[in-house]
């Protein structure tokens, strides 16, 4: 540990995110760059659709046209993903934040919000798609573009990973989850404004969501979730390809965890 002064780690636990730059070399940006391009020109007949349905008809009407592309599990379609994953600037800053040299990896995947149609995500916390019982969840958001509200990017309820669990609204609706977007409205929300190769670390419990791209600009990103491995999915989970790489540190419940997910299926 080391990587993050005392003002950082104070940040993100005021706050729960911090947005991290020079963590990617400029050669491996780049080869990453052009390797996702490449992977979502390959994919693109195929149906890819990740877009929020909106919480009530109306929103499902207006959204209709906008859309965001989506591919999970990207350490399987070429290796260079991988380096992200194993990039050791990553990892220690994930130590500071998350006070374990043990973590796992949970899954990958990557959005791409394309120019004048990219769909908003409403405000969610990721803790109802895989609630883990210390709540070490993280994730490490890589922007391939610059990003601010103008093409879609991030925005965030700073210090809402204090609240815990939030109500689950979508989950009364559809199959996406979300919460109250009247209590948690994306105009009173922060943008978090990023520049290409700046990496955005949040907790899984942190309020967060997206504006809706409007610009002429594309807004790409990837991003992977990692936890302790001390810690243990609650409940009947979905075991995810390459859930339970071990990316830095050992994991000495191996065994017992991987048998309990495999219970659960």
């Amino acid at each position: 540990m080391g990587r993050l002064t005392e003002e950082q780690k104070q940040f993100y636990k005021d706050n729960g995110y911090i947005v991290l730059k020079d963590l990617v070399i400029p050669e491996d940006l780049e080869e990453i760059s052009v390797e996702y391009d490449k992977l979502f020109l390959r994919k693109n007949q195929e149906k890819m659709e990740s877009s929020w349905v909106g919480s009530d008809e109306n929103d499902r009407q207006n959204n209709s046209m906008f859309t965001v592309k989506g591919i999970h599990n990207l350490q399987y379609h070429h290796a260079i993903f991988s380096t992200f994953l194993f990039n050791k600037n990553l990892l220690d800053a994930l130590e500071d934040i998350m006070g374990t040299e043990n973590i796992v990896l949970h899954h990958t995947k990557a959005h791409f919000k394309p120019p004048e149609k990219g769909a908003a995500y409403p405000m969610h916390q990721d803790y109802h798609y895989f609630s883990y019982e210390k709540d070490s969840m993280v994730a490490a958001f890589l922007h391939l573009d610059a990003a601010n509200p103008e093409n879609g990017g991030l925005f965030v309820y700073p210090g809402s990973h204090k609240l815990g669990p939030q109500e689950d609204v979508g989950a009364k609706e559809g199959n996406f989850h979300y919460v109250d977007q009247s209590k948690f409205p994306l105009n009173r929300a922060t943008p978090v404004i990023a520049d290409r190769g700046d990496v955005v670390i949040f907790s899984y419990l942190l309020v967060h969501g997206s504006s809706p791209n409007l610009s002429t600009r594309p807004r790409r990103m990837l991003l992977a979730q990692m936890a302790a491995a001390e810690d243990a999915p609650i409940g009947n989970q979905q075991l995810r390809p390459g859930q339970g790489w071990l990316l830095r540190g050992v994991n000495v419940d191996r065994d017992a965890s991987i048998s309990k997910r495999f219970e659960q299926q």
